[in-house]
């Protein structure tokens, strides 16, 4: 009887010999013979086809059936000893190991694995995976607001990069600060005093990976369980499914031409949070005023709550100077201010900061390194220096003039070709502006027809309310795409957009989710 096992030869098995052999179904494939031997024992032993206390072939014998060294057998061995997954005892050879048919037999009386959909209802918080979910769709789509990396200076940055790995040796290979890295902390500290009007010294800052990672932060350590999350209405999709899933009550208060409407607030804010986006509120754009400013400060003061206040692309500010923070005109230590380095320079950076009121900074530290670790100290120091040199300041001019003429571009291809009923909203700071739409409009059906192709990204501005009745309009990216891939999208657009108009209503459509990072 002859026996041939692909790509290590063929043998004669002697009547009376142990058929393993037989079992062996190895083709030719990556890695070592005594990798591939090992592995086809491994899965044998797993699948209950060499049972518990089956004794194996010796080395000498398994070797001369299967055309190879013993080297090769004696090391596919010596793995599976040590793994466990078999014994080898003199006199009585190699076998496998009982305790393995000990696990095995649990296994088969466990119950039967279920598909992973359905293993949802296992977890004790299920909202951060349902939830996150509607994060990862809003991911495969592109949300809006994305810069255009192309016209990031990437020769600076890999001339900055070089040097600091010269100049700092193996000092960048360490995990670093746990509250950042020193010199970035100094540098953002001069840069939102001298840009966005923030009182702060370093020590108030606290580096992390991302806008979603400080917010988590905050809802870690200052909303207590079913504490209340007073979000805008509309509003930052993935804040308010943050706040969802760790259990808050999230409570919409609506936006008009002024912001928030803070006369709307709750008398008692104990145990109360607000997300607020004052500069550039999203995805409206407006700005809140200065009165509403002064009025939900002095609510946080008189209640006791928190203020985040998200200032996620106020640097690109396309007439006049940018606005201040609100976190400028607190003097109760209530607000907490959120800026991104992922929204203005490029989304792979991965870094984001927290300027926090002076008593909370140490529980933040010691929170933050509980949860995780810093961001990488190499981009955190050329990060520090792009900064520091004023290569982030020549790049925010040339990135101003660059976004500003898209959106110019923009509007004028729109106002020509989809007619008066579209009314456009402020556009004069960030990467995107809404065109407001008739309420009879189906904007979340609309949004279907711009072929993806065209990459500019579209979205319903409907699906960012919680409250009725949600106006209807479109969000319009214009930060990765050409003054000639708009003028495209625009007249591609123009003709399901008029159907869409004169019939007050398009057919269904999916629901369209978008995520900032």
């Amino acid at each position: 009887m002859s026996t041939t096992t692909a790509g290590l030869g063929k043998r004669t098995r002697p009547k009376g010999r142990p058929s393993v052999v037989e079992l062996l179904d190895m083709e030719p494939g990556d890695g070592t013979l005594h990798a591939r031997l090992y592995r086809q024992l491994r899965e044998r032993v797993l699948a209950g086809v060499l049972r518990a206390g089956a004794r194996l072939p010796s080395a000498r014998t398994l070797a001369a059936d299967l055309g190879v060294s013993r080297n090769t057998v004696e090391a596919a061995y010596g793995q599976l000893q040590a793994e466990g997954f078999v014994e080898r005892r003199v006199g009585a050879g190699t076998v496998v190991a009982e305790s393995i048919g000990n696990t095995l037999a649990l296994r088969s009386k466990g119950p039967t694995s279920a598909p992973v959909a359905r293993r949802a209802s296992t977890l004790a918080r299920p909202a951060f995976a349902s939830l996150g979910e509607l994060e990862l769709e809003g991911d495969q789509l592109g949300g809006p607001c994305v810069v255009d990396v192309r016209h990031f200076p990437l020769g600076v940055w890999t001339r900055l990069m070089g040097r600091a790995m010269r100049r700092d040796s193996t000092a960048w290979l360490y995990a670093g600060d746990s509250q950042g890295h020193p010199a970035l902390r100094r540098s953002i500290a001069d840069h939102v005093a001298l840009t966005r009007g923030v009182r702060c010294d370093p020590s108030q800052i606290v580096v992390v990976h991302s806008t979603q990672q400080a917010l988590d932060l905050i809802t870690r350590l200052l909303l207590p369980p079913g504490g209340t999350a007073i979000v805008e209405d509309p509003g930052y999709l993935g804040a308010k499914r943050l706040f969802a899933a760790a259990g808050a009550r999230v409570v919409p208060l609506p936006v008009d031409e002024q912001g928030l409407r803070v006369q709307s607030l709750p008398p008692d804010g104990d145990r109360s949070l607000v997300y607020v986006t004052p500069s550039h509120q999203y995805p409206l754009g407006v700005t809140l005023s200065l009165s509403r400013r002064l009025e939900l400060l002095r609510w946080a003061a008189t209640t006791g709550a928190w203020i985040l206040e998200d200032d996620y692309d106020s640097e690109f500010r396309h007439d006049g100077r940018p606005i201040a923070a609100l976190q400028g005109l607190d003097r109760a230590g209530r607000v907490i201010y959120l800026g991104t380095w992922n929204k203005i320079l490029f989304p792979g950076l991965r870094l984001a900061y927290l300027v926090l009121p002076t008593p909370e900074v140490g529980a933040f530290v010691a929170a933050r390194r509980l949860m995780d670790g810093p961001p990488p100290q190499l981009q955190q120091s050329v990060l520090a220096q792009f900064i520091a040199d004023g290569h982030l300041a020549a790049y925010l001019r040339s990135a101003r003039q660059h976004y500003t003429r898209r959106r110019d571009v923009l509007i004028e291809a729109a106002q020509g070709a989809w007619g008066p009923a579209v009314r456009f909203g402020p556009a004069s700071t960030g990467l995107h502006l809404v065109a407001h739409l008739p309420p009879s409009t189906d904007d979340l059906a609309l949004v279907t027809h711009l072929p993806s192709t065209l990459r500019v990204g579209l979205g319903a501005l409907s699906a960012y309310y919680d409250m009725a009745p949600a106006a209807k309009g479109l969000l319009l990216s214009y930060g990765t795409a050409s003054p000639l891939l708009l003028r495209r999208a625009v007249d591609t657009f123009a003709a399901p957009l008029r159907e869409a108009l004169s019939a007050g209503t398009v057919s269904p459509g999916r629901r369209v989710r978008h995520i900032r990072t």
